[in-house]
């Protein structure tokens, strides 16, 4: 910490690039919402969808959704900035045209609110490191694999963790052989779910009956990124479990298990369902597990964020079935994070309210060392 300032400093970095823009700008409301202001002194800095930095007004309803309107961050909402890629500055940089960068304010951590590509792919993450700033959630190599659906998979069956069956469709493959592509996913059986590989908050994703709605989907599912993943459908419930990495040596904890049980008319649990459904939704936590399932759960969750070499947090989602078989679906390393997510509400569940699970994390990033580790 400087020794100009008695609160830490945190650079609250939302908005970004990718098809999850809007939803990090609601993130980024309920955080600066309640985030600790005797223990914390915030700076809100936004990025266009056009990559542009920006300081931005310390403004909670200026970025919430409201009325099913989506937040956005544009360029002029404040001065442009950038981060010091320097270990000695730890800087805020104000750009004016034709004007030598300028310094603001330096920083003692940044809290990442950014979902998807360039920013929690392990992009943003070398930056900081470029950078020798501490920083919440995963490094550089957990970010970026944990971003590819297809990378996990092979991580998660390396290590031994159940994977459901599926195929992967590259750019060249679909370019070259659509035919050979799809008949890949018939083999799977139907239904299959059509995913973008690098993208999150069920953007671009599709559940396909069969053959007759596969073109389509897998073309939607391109349109956010040109290497497809598509899963065989499993019959089972959706439970999710939260993991914080322990403080100094300490274990991984994870969080009470959370499961979502109602998605009104939606036929999964998709962008609309997730952000824009006034009901019909329910999430339970902790969910209704038998007690030996749920320990199950907890202790390969705990598994799997270590096998991913992830830090600081990550929620790790399963398919339950009916038999008591497990499926390890996918681990978020910087999941939702608005006050009615998921993620917050396995940690309230476990006795670690909203304002406590910021600090938190913000904590285990001033302790973990920067650099190699």
């Amino acid at each position: 910490m400087s020794t100009s300032q008695t609160r830490t400093r945190v650079a609250v970095v939302f908005g970004g690039r990718s098809s999850e823009h809007a939803i990090s700008c609601a993130t980024a409301a309920g955080v600066l919402a309640a985030i600790d202001r005797d223990r914390y002194e915030v700076v809100p800095i936004g990025i266009t969808k056009t990559g542009q930095w920006v300081l931005m007004p310390d403004d909670v309803e200026a970025l919430a959704i409201k009325d099913k309107q989506l937040p956005e961050v544009k360029s002029g909402s404040g001065k442009e900035v950038l981060v010091a890629p320097s270990p000695e500055l730890h800087d805020i940089l104000v750009l004016e045209p034709g004007e030598t960068p300028e310094a603001l304010t330096s920083v003692d951590v940044v809290l990442p609110l950014l979902h998807g590509p360039f920013g929690e792919d392990g992009t943003l993450q070398g930056l900081l490191e470029l950078a020798d700033l501490h920083y919440v959630g995963s490094g550089v190599t957990a970010s970026a694999v944990m971003m590819d659906k297809h990378m996990m998979k092979v991580v998660f069956a390396a290590a031994g963790l159940p994977v459901g069956p599926y195929t992967v469709i590259t750019d060249k493959e679909w370019r070259r052989d659509k035919a050979a592509a799809m008949d890949a996913v018939a083999s799977l059986g139907w239904p299959v779910f059509v995913k973008p590989a690098r993208a999150g908050s069920s953007v671009g994703i599709s559940k396909v009956n069969g053959p007759d709605e596969l073109e389509a989907a897998i073309e939607m599912a391109r349109r956010s990124d040109p290497k497809v993943v598509v899963e065989a459908g499993i019959v089972g419930r959706e439970v999710e479990c939260g993991v914080l990495e322990g403080h100094g040596s300490d274990l991984p904890r994870a969080s009470e298990l959370g499961e979502i049980e109602e998605i009104g008319a939606h036929d999964f649990y998709d962008f609309e369902a997730k952000y824009l459904n006034d009901d019909g939704l329910r999430l339970s936590c902790p969910a209704d597990v038998p007690a030996d399932d749920a320990a199950r759960i907890k202790e390969l969750s705990i598994t799997a964020f270590d096998a991913a070499g992830c830090e600081g947090l990550a929620r790790v989602d399963w398919f339950y079935t009916p038999e008591g078989t497990l499926y390890l679906n996918e681990i978020n390393t910087l999941p939702g994070f608005t006050p009615v997510s998921m993620f917050p509400q396995v940690w309230n569940a476990s006795g670690l309210g909203y304002t406590e699970l910021i600090t938190d994390l913000i904590e285990l990033a001033r302790e973990r060392r920067t650099g190699l580790r």
